[in-house]
């Protein structure tokens, strides 16, 4: 696999507007995703037998790790891996209710996909500092969760299969929400993939 590289968005930084700026698609992906993936490869520098393992792979099983750079490979790994899911996640075209066995995982997971959603608004509004707000797959429970994590930590170092993410750190939204993160997480339902997160879930139950 080489070192890892920032994969171009796959629509125009101004495709989800008014919801999402160009201006912040802009910063957010050509600097910030950037610097993750920098950051991991200068990290996996000392460890070559690791630059040849999906990222997946290795938050995975981030215990094995080397311990003196352990840290910085959560921190870029999961920056740079959070970041691939949530451009694909998006579309400007989205939006809307997921369907098919998705919506069935939702439904008997949550109850209905307002409750879904309500519960998973309240959760990513709600997280101090920087971090995201996740659906995932449990495998060992067999069921759709949603989980907040720190910063950059994936829910995959957690055993957890990430299906739909929302970034909430200042840098996603503070151009055009400044404060009002309620409303950039409102506006975030409106441009979801939801075909995308359908496609993970399905690799995720096997």
């Amino acid at each position: 696999m080489g070192k890892f590289e920032l994969s171009p968005l796959p629509y125009d930084y101004k495709a989800l507007e008014p919801h999402i700026d160009a201006q912040t698609m802009t910063i957010h992906h050509d600097k910030h995703h950037l610097a993750y993936t920098n950051g991991l490869n200068t990290a996996l520098e000392s460890a070559p037998d690791l630059q040849s393992k999906p990222v997946e792979e290795i938050l995975k099983n981030i215990k094995a790790v080397p311990e003196n750079i352990r840290g910085a490979v959560n921190f870029h790994g999961g920056g740079f891996d959070n970041h691939n899911i949530f451009w694909a996640n998006l579309n400007p075209k989205g939006g809307g209710e997921p369907s098919g066995p998705l919506a069935d995982a939702v439904k008997k997971a949550f109850g209905d996909f307002a409750k879904f959603k309500e519960q998973f608004s309240k959760s990513a509004v709600g997280i101090q500092g920087s971090g995201w707000g996740w659906l995932v797959y449990n495998p060992s429970a067999k069921k759709a969760e949603i989980k907040t994590m720190p910063n950059q930590t994936s829910p995959r170092t957690d055993g957890l299969v990430p299906l739909l993410g929302l970034d909430v750190w200042e840098h996603a939204y503070y151009l055009k929400y400044q404060n009002r993160r309620a409303d950039y997480v409102g506006a975030w339902w409106n441009v979801i993939n939801w075909a995308d997160v359908a496609d993970r879930y399905k690799n995720a139950v096997g």
